[in-house]
């Protein structure tokens, strides 16, 4: 959808905002983001398309960095009393904002007290429940929700004598197809982004084996991390062993590795779905996205992947006109036109039923196949305690410490299992520093 195409739609949906005042009198709406490139570029739109709608708030989009960089950012200017009205946080910084007393205002409350229509059912439950308090109250705005998949370069797959059909759904034959490759002359052969999200956080719950006890975190604080058992190191000794004979090639802790793929030196990448907004713009290759692949030695696998991305949390300290202005531009967000626009643009699930029904009536599914993998990876067997996230203290310092753990496997440095059981010892710490501190 072209910017002016998105500023109609806005135009069309300002009916339910409040369009009295002159422009002049505009109040400012601050939204710090961690977007960068194209994904920054279509929020951009969706910010100007908002602004055209309403006579009454001009929201000003900021990029503040990284994910990380971003949350530190707002945790900064919330101590120095300069908050922006909204912050986009990863989801690994969700316990943090949920612990933060005084520091956020949540949804339901703004959505409530700007009299808008607000109904957490018509969310997309798998999305919602990682964003809800014990009593099911939505504290953020799962803006930009996405799960892994595996993106599959054709083009590779042909030169190595690969039928582009070929079965990749396990573990196993994605290690079959990986020896062909290599042979075939592929350089890379495998790589991954976020690999603690994929290869370990996301790799548990889809074999419905615990990351962490207390249901990864969600039924308490005293959560202990347990991802170094068999099944997980056996995952990480595989891919140990593919970096050794240099089939997979490491390319960072984030999304660095999409370079690789999206100009076509990688044939299988496991990503973020929201991968699909850099790959559809870049990719000079035929291209799939497929499932990620699973054990299939575990019972009952696949379950469901998880979530990642990024939700919108409302800073506290604003005035009830701030909060208003919010609210609509929340309730713009949640729109299915717009929401629609954004899942088929970035690969970001439809946070809503009627974005994703609005999706599947204008025949972007049928045009794309592959683009509804995410949603039925996420929603094709109800969640268990272990496979509906992980929601941790500190969880992007315990991210940093798995991190740089893999990365002694991939070295050829630790073993699997030594390297796993330090990520466990060290990250515990950390949960207990944290557990303590919010006593």
């Amino acid at each position: 959808m072209t910017l002016r195409a998105m500023a109609l739609s806005a135009t069309a949906l300002a009916a339910g905002l409040s369009l009295a005042g002159p422009a002049s009198a505009k109040t400012e709406i601050q939204f710090w983001h961690a977007f960068t490139g194209r994904l920054a570029e279509l929020l951009d739109a969706q910010v100007a398309a908002f602004n055209a709608g309403s006579a009454d708030y001009t929201v000003v989009a900021t990029p503040k960095g990284n994910y990380s960089e971003a949350l530190n950012a707002g945790i900064a200017a919330f101590r120095a009393g300069e908050q922006p009205d909204i912050l986009q946080v990863f989801e690994v910084g969700t316990a943090t904002m949920m612990a933060a007393k005084g520091a956020v205002k949540p949804v339901y409350e703004v959505m409530e007290e700007a009299g808008l229509p607000f109904e957490p059912g018509n969310y997309l439950s798998a999305v919602t429940g990682y964003y809800s308090d014990t009593e099911g109250n939505m504290l953020s705005l799962p803006y930009n929700s996405s799960t892994p998949v595996m993106y599959v370069n054709l083009d590779l797959l042909k030169k190595a004598g690969i039928e582009p059909t070929v079965d990749l759904s396990t573990w196993d034959k994605v290690s079959t197809v990986v020896d062909q490759l290599k042979a075939g002359g592929v350089d890379c052969a495998f790589t991954t982004s976020w690999q603690s999200w994929i290869q370990l956080e996301s790799f548990s719950a889809y074999h419905n084996v615990p990351f962490s006890t207390e249901e990864n975190g969600f039924a308490g604080l005293g959560t202990e991390l347990t991802f170094n058992q068999p099944l997980q190191v056996k995952h990480i000794e595989m891919l140990g062993q593919w970096a050794k004979d240099g089939k997979f090639v490491y390319g960072g802790r984030r999304s660095e590795a999409g370079a690789s793929f999206r100009s076509g030196q990688c044939a299988l990448y496991t990503e973020s779905s929201a991968g699909y907004a850099g790959v559809k713009k870049e990719a000079q290759f035929g291209f799939e996205i497929r499932p990620l692949p699973y054990d299939a030695t575990a019972e009952g696998a696949p379950y469901n992947t998880i979530i990642g991305g990024a939700s919108l949390w409302v800073m506290q300290g604003k005035d009830a006109d701030h909060y208003k202005g919010v609210g609509q531009f929340l309730n713009f967000l949640s729109s299915p036109e717009i929401q629609a626009q954004w899942h088929q643009d970035t690969g970001y699930l439809p946070i809503t039923t009627a974005a994703y029904e609005l999706s599947k009536e204008q025949g972007f599914y049928d045009r794309n196949p592959g683009t509804d993998v995410a949603i039925k990876q996420m929603t094709g067997k109800a969640p268990t305690p272990n496979s509906k996230g992980v929601r941790l203290g500190s969880f992007d310092q315990v991210r940093a410490v798995i991190d740089e753990e893999l990365e002694a496997v991939w070295s050829g440095d630790k073993t699997a299992q030594a390297a796993l059981d330090s990520a466990v010892e060290r990250g515990n710490q950390l949960l207990r520093r944290f557990e303590q501190a919010n006593r």
